[in-house]
């Protein structure tokens, strides 16, 4: 960019920029900030210090306040409004729109299909242009008008004496007394049954248990040139009266010709009515499996899970409920021990498979003799025999979990049940029907689920060479370009490994986003303002390149681009900068710098301009600790992991260092450590009910006796959460409060000073410190409420004070305030210092937990767990835990999973931020590629030696910094 572009920004007509003046939102301090329209902004700085304040709920909450109140009373209605932002004026905004990290859905019914409209176009593709197959025979259904029926005949040589006939019953039990007479009357007096023609005055008795074959007789001819209107009225009346089947009989050779209007299998009569969207929507009743309702998984009672301990024999308890302990149910199991001649003491692993089949589902029909005693009456005690089939220890839970009226039961029996794909559609979700539908050539067809489970890339490449032809290739043209282009916008944002059939409720907070980002790409918008929150989180620095693009796309189509972002390349490829800080907290909220890229760079006051330019880095360790200096290596070993992508990996994660995980989006980094890893060392080490991804074995737990997984989801759900009830510091606060001699006095005790029970909180808020007031066509306001003026609680709550402060004072103030006037307690004093640690100074104890972010609530969940007491035997796994974090806060973060290491624990991440890797002792990087391209080990070693390794692409970006 030269100097003559680089200067016009700040020379441009007011029209050409979004002017800011006295913006005060949270903790921003009268903002004035002139930014330049249809440009790529990036608006960065320390977590905290208002980035957030100033993109979110200043400028996008402007632009789409101004935008709904543009819009009618009844329409504003079903808008969510916004809260007018805390600015005196704002000028130049166009109509905005959000793309924020929130998880898409949590409804089971939404996929990557269904979200991104894909599935839509699908569904319309497969209507008009699909081939639908018979399921028995795997043969295109055919359907015919009676034009094409009347053609078929006349084509028969001349002279051809024909029976048309209309196959009213097959294959069905009954008299037919009532149809023969109900034909009758229409005036058919002729039928055949089983093959036979007769009248209708001597037709024979049939048999009400055995299956008919039943034709009417329409019409007898001989196949001439002039007959065909005729022949038309015959079909046409056989059609109507046999659910739109016909049947034309050679009477001389008895060679039957089929006839079907609707798609019907020649050889079975498998027919299907015409194709329409709604056949391929699993969200309608038209398309859905009927067995799973479109959901694609049934809960079941699980036999790995009912089946515990597999290693112990059934008299020992290999199935709780069903051993000595509960005598009604282990007679049960004597009885089948002697029926097949199994020993109740052997383990039930060593059982042959027919025995355990029978076990767990039952004897079918084969009858078991049972020896029961009578439990009451006179005979209590006395013994009786009785022989019927053995229900089965699944089917036994599943009727008492369905009909028991007892909650406690239910809830013990779900404990054995787990999500497994329906057995009826195996997954796919839908009926049958339309399963069976195919598009595309011969062995290049593919059904609607098909689609749905290739990854992304493969999607699209299919798409590319599908060759359809005739009408169809005319019809389908449109859609299929339509479906392209949606395919190539989630492949440019780096999501190629995921496919349409993915659950939406399983997507990280990064690939929400960049499908939101992609589908807008795909509406093609003009003259809006995009705002985007981190859209490179979770992303390689492989696919990063390629989001800038996308993103560098959307400014073309004449949009203004804002984006909150850390990462260096995207801050490099910004048109202009807006460097917030200079601090966190009440310490941020002013603009630092600001300006193109280079002018940030330059800036002396920008701590991100510092740490881009190399005046200030993250060190890498002069000295690593790693597996080859140790004399007697302690591991623990994945063998064999086998989840979601993952082929069969085995790899090693030491035990007392600090190890990255590394690779691609989709690379199986996930699977391996938080669905394999993760899961089995909860499993064994606190009992968990969830259920590990499938691997061999995991070798070395006994080196652990804790697991933490500090992952990014919120800490609380409601405005009552706080860092303060979270991390366990609000009790002890409490406390203190209690011991005061005012307290004392009137009797107070902790629970006098909770703002969640009644006594001590005021009752007009109910402790919330706001009341909503209702105002129908405008948003809800939340005013502070009159009696307790916000604060919580009632006034001989208030009266009570510890150094001159009250609770609600302490509640307000921020963690680094709160320390200082705390530190003489050091049960609380402790725990402020690790929030302090984390880099959540800035942050207020009494702050609603649905304001953190991600990247804060993690470090809310780390902070809790360092200050606990350490054994040095924990095993800490962290998701991406530099999201949302500065370059300054990633240091601090570092220094602490260091001090955790030091400590004797392991620490396993997953990440992409290549100033983790390379402070790493070991690397484990995933790949080559995502989805089906990955899913395997491609190096675990030093970062010095991923860095050399031709085939990493993480390796190729981590050299620039070693």
């Amino acid at each position: 960019m030269n100097d003559s572009t680089e200067g016009k920004y700040l020379h441009a007509a007011l029209g050409q920029r979004i002017s800011i003046r006295g913006a005060r939102t949270h903790n921003l301090k009268n903002v004035d900030l002139d930014l330049p329209r249809y440009q790529l902004v990036v608006i960065t700085g320390l977590s905290g210090s208002g980035k957030s304040s100033l993109a979110f709920d200043t400028l996008y909450a402007e632009g789409q306040r101004r935008y709904v109140e543009s819009l009618s009373a009844y329409a504003r209605q079903f808008l969510q409004l916004m809260d007018k932002p805390d600015v005196d004026v704002i000028e130049g905004l166009s109509p905005a729109i959000s793309i924020e990290q929130k998880a898409t859905s949590h409804n089971p019914r939404s996929t990557v299909g269904t979200v991104t409209e894909i599935h839509d176009y699908l569904r319309l593709l497969y209507a008009r242009a699909g081939t639908p197959y018979c399921p028995v025979h795997e043969i295109p259904l055919q359907s015919q008008t009676v034009s094409q029926m009347v053609d078929a005949v006349l084509a028969l040589p001349e002279d051809t004496r024909l029976m048309i006939l209309a196959p009213v019953a097959r294959d069905r039990k009954g008299e037919f007394t009532e149809l023969f007479a109900e034909m009758q009357g229409q005036g058919y007096v002729r039928f055949r049954v089983a093959g036979e023609i007769y009248e209708f005055d001597n037709l024979p008795k049939l048999k009400k248990t055995e299956k008919h074959d039943i034709d009417v007789v329409i019409d007898r001819l001989k196949v001439k040139p002039d007959i065909q209107q005729r022949l038309a009225e015959s079909f046409e009346a056989a059609l109507r009266l046999a659910d739109s089947r016909a049947v034309a009989m050679e009477m001389d050779s008895g060679k039957e010709h089929l006839f079907n209007a609707k798609f019907a299998c020649p050889i079975c009569h498998y027919s299907l009515a015409e194709l329409e969207p709604r056949l391929f929507s699993f969200n309608s009743p038209v398309g859905a499996c009927p067995s799973c309702d479109g959901i694609g998984t049934m809960e079941f009672f699980d036999p790995q899970r009912v089946v515990a301990f597999p290693e112990l024999s059934l008299a020992g308890g290999a199935i709780k409920g069903w051993d000595r302990r509960n005598p009604y149910y282990f007679s049960m199991i004597e009885s089948m021990g002697k029926h097949y001649k199994f020993d109740v003491d052997t383990a039930f692993e060593k059982l042959p498979a027919n025995v355990r089949k029978a076990l767990l589902q039952g004897s079918g029909e084969e009858e078991v003799k049972f020896t029961y005693a009578l439990e009451s009456g006179p005979s209590a005690g006395r013994k009786v025999n009785k022989k019927h089939p053995f229900e089965g220890i699944l089917p036994n839970m599943e009727r008492r979990y369905r009909e028991t009226d007892s909650a406690a039961v239910r809830e013990e029996l779900a404990r054995y049940r787990s999500l497994q794909p329906c057995p009826t559609c195996e997954g796919t979700r839908l009926r049958s029907e339309a399963r069976h539908v195919r598009l595309g050539e011969g062995p290049q067809g593919r059904a609607i689920y098909e689609i749905g489970r290739m990854t992304l890339r493969d999607s699209q490449a299919w798409f590319e060479q599908l060759a359809l032809k005739g009408a169809k290739a005319e019809i389908a043209d449109k859609v299929v370009r339509e479906i392209g282009a949606r395919l190539k916008f989630l492949n440019d944002v780096g999501l190629n490994y995921l496919s349409l059939d993915r659950s939406a409720e399983t997507l990280s907070g990064g690939e929400a986003q960049r499908i939101r980002l992609a589908s807008q790409i795909g509406s093609g918008l003009t003259g809006v303002m995009y705002v985007l929150d981190e859209p490179s989180i979770g992303l390689h620095q492989r696919d990063n390149d390629r989001l800038i693009g996308t993103l560098q796309h959307l400014r073309d189509l004449g949009n203004s681009v804002l984006v909150v972002e850390h990462d260096e390349d995207m801050i490099r490829a910004a048109d202009y900068v807006v460097d917030m800080g200079p601090g966190a907290g009440i310490h941020g909220g002013q603009v630092v710098a600001q300006g193109t890229p280079a002018e940030v760079l330059a800036d002396p006051a920008s701590l991100t301009g510092r740490y881009m330019s190399g005046a200030l880095q993250i060190p890498v360790p002069k000295q690593r600790n790693h597996l080859g200096q140790q004399p007697d290596p302690q591991v623990i070993k994945i063998v064999g992991a086998r989840g979601n992508n993952l082929k069969d990996v085995t790899v090693e994660v030491p035990v007392g260092l600090f190890t990255c995980v590394t690779g691609v989006s989709g690379s199986g980094k996930s699977t391996l450590v938080n669905d394999t890893l993760y899961t089995a060392v909860a499993r064994e080490l606190y009992r968990a009910h969830e259920e590990p991804a499938p691997h061999d074995a995991i070798e070395g737990i006994e080196h652990f006796d804790k697991v933490i997984n500090v992952d990014q989801s919120p800490i609380g759900r409601t405005p009552r959460s706080n860092p303060a009830t979270y991390t366990g510091l609000f009790t002890p606060i409490r406390e203190l409060m209690a011991e005061t001699t005012i307290a004392k006095e009137r009797g107070y005790g902790p629970g006098r000073f909770s703002f969640n029970v009644a006594g001590g909180r005021c009752e007009a808020c109910q402790g919330d410190g706001v009341v909503k007031v209702e105002m129908h066509f405008l948003p809800d306001v939340y005013v502070p409420c009159d009696v307790c003026r916000g604060q919580r609680y009632n006034r001989e709550t208030l009266e009570v004070l510890w150094k001159g402060r009250n609770i609600a004072q302490i509640l307000d103030m921020t963690v680094e305030d709160a320390y200082e006037f705390l530190k003489p307690v050091p049960s609380i004093a402790r725990k402020l210092q690790t929030l302090t640690e984390v880099g959540l100074s800035y942050i207020k104890l009494g702050q609603a937990a649905t304001t953190l972010s991600g990247g804060e609530a993690q470090r809310v969940k780390l902070a809790l767990e360092l200050s606990k007491r350490d054994t040095g035997r924990t095993l800490y796994i962290l998701d991406e835990p530099t999201t949302g974090l500065h370059f300054a806060d990633i240091d601090l973060l570092l220094k602490v999973l260091h001090q955790l290491r030091d400590a004797g624990n392991t620490i396993v991440v997953i990440e992409h931020n290549l100033d983790v890797i390379k402070t790493a002792d070991w690397v484990i990087d995933m790949g080559p590629e995502g989805g089906d391209g990955g899913g395997t080990l491609v190096l675990a070693g030093t970062p010095e030696e991923l860095a050399k390794h031709p085939g990493s692409h993480t390796g190729r970006y981590l050299q620039r910094l070693l």
